[in-house]
């Protein structure tokens, strides 16, 4: 099975907005006004596409907060959660 691409959602301090790039070319994907924004309703599964890919989710002021993998069946069956 192919490897998933990797996102990073993380706060634009410069724009003042939250950002999802792709970490294989720090592309910027979308952004969102807001966390909650970019969380609810499948707005990032949306913005990763149907190729699917995981996403680390980090804290306005540094350090992770959670990882999603879309689609949820391509999630790890070995890891915790």
């Amino acid at each position: 099975m192919a490897r998933l691409p990797t996102f990073t959602l993380s706060f634009d301090q410069q724009k003042e907005n939250w950002k999802l790039e792709q970490d294989a070319n720090d592309r910027v994907v979308k952004r969102f006004d807001t966390k909650e924004n970019a969380t609810a309703r499948g707005a990032l599964k949306r913005a990763v596409g149907g190729d699917g890919g995981s996403v680390r989710i980090e804290k306005k002021h540094g350090g992770y907060q959670e990882e999603r993998t879309f689609p949820r069946s391509r999630d790890p069956r070995k890891s915790p959660g």
